[in-house]
């Protein structure tokens, strides 16, 4: 069975409105050469290289963006699958168990269900990406001293999603026939964090090398 957006975007609270770069905006721009430069077929690792004459965080921005809204997507699609029975405990198979925590609600690491996990680390996201002292959107407002730190901890998160979407889910996958497209996207994503250093490589130890992901989804299938 093929993608089905409508089926998707009929999910309550599953998906939040796009964040979309002002046109006009340097960062626009940079958005549609990104985009542009995904669909010319150019290999993924060319990709996600920094443009001559960008800064590195205009660049990081633009990514991490895009990529919340992906990533979102991808999971909303098999969201009535991963409830609090199917899936008690935010995991990546039986080694690895991710729990949250925030400045709020839970200041200790809690551990939670899955859909739990994925409801607050969207809200965190989307109030992150919408604070103008963090993702600065007027021309000439400089970025935090710290932003790539903090967009090291958003894709840090965002990778837990794709170690439990494959690892515990990758039969939805393949039933909404969704392989190739949600494969196309963790390798972006795989390349982007690995050319700036953004994700610890242990964080990364769930999924292995990226040309063996589709093998771990039937794996753990």
């Amino acid at each position: 069975m093929a993608l089905c957006l409508k089926q998707v975007f009929s999910k309550d609270k599953t998906f939040r409105p796009r964040k979309r770069f002002e046109p006009g905006t340097q960062r626009f721009e940079l958005y549609k050469k990104a985009q542009a430069s995904l669909k010319s077929g150019l290999d993924l690792r060319s990709v996600v290289r920094l443009p001559p004459g960008e800064n590195i965080d205009d660049w990081i921005a633009v990514h991490v963006v895009d990529f919340f809204n992906r990533i979102n997507l991808i999971y909303g699609t098999m969201a009535e699958h991963c409830n609090e029975t199917s899936c008690p405990v935010m995991a990546g198979g039986p080694r690895y168990e991710y729990r949250w925590q925030d400045e709020r609600q839970y200041r200790r690491p809690a551990k939670l269900s899955a859909p739990r996990y994925m409801a607050l680390l969207m809200d965190w996201i989307e109030g992150l990406i919408n604070d103008e002292d963090v993702f600065p959107t007027r021309v000439g407002v400089p970025f935090p001293k710290n932003f790539q730190q903090v967009c090291t901890k958003i894709l840090t998160r965002l990778f837990r999603v794709f170690v439990h979407v494959y690892i515990h889910h990758f039969d939805s996958i393949l039933n909404m026939g969704a392989e190739a497209h949600v494969n196309t996207c963790y390798k972006h994503f795989y390349y982007f964090i690995r050319e700036f250093s953004l994700v610890d490589q242990r964080e990364l130890e769930p999924l292995g090398a990226v040309e063996y992901v589709g093998e771990m989804g039937h794996k753990y299938g």
